[in-house]
């Protein structure tokens, strides 16, 4: 079964952050591919070990990721 899923990766100091908004879970990496195969594991880990209740608890159904224009100064 796949279930497809979110992943946000920006740069921290020399390497990157990835995080999957719907579950909370996050990663890192050296490149872009690194953090996103390495969000890839933990998800892949989280779904194999996470009882299914805490999957149903934690898992957000609805995400919108968008851009705002703000006022600044």
């Amino acid at each position: 079964m796949y279930k497809q899923l979110t992943a946000i990766i920006e740069r921290e100091g020399s390497g990157y952050i990835s995080f999957c908004p719907q579950l909370d879970i996050a990663s890192q990496g050296d490149t872009i591919q690194e953090a996103r195969d390495n969000l890839r594991e933990a998800l892949e880990l989280f779904f194999e070990t996470a009882a299914p209740s805490e999957i149903q608890q934690r898992l957000h159904q609805e995400i919108y990721i968008t851009q705002l224009d703000i006022a600044v100064g």
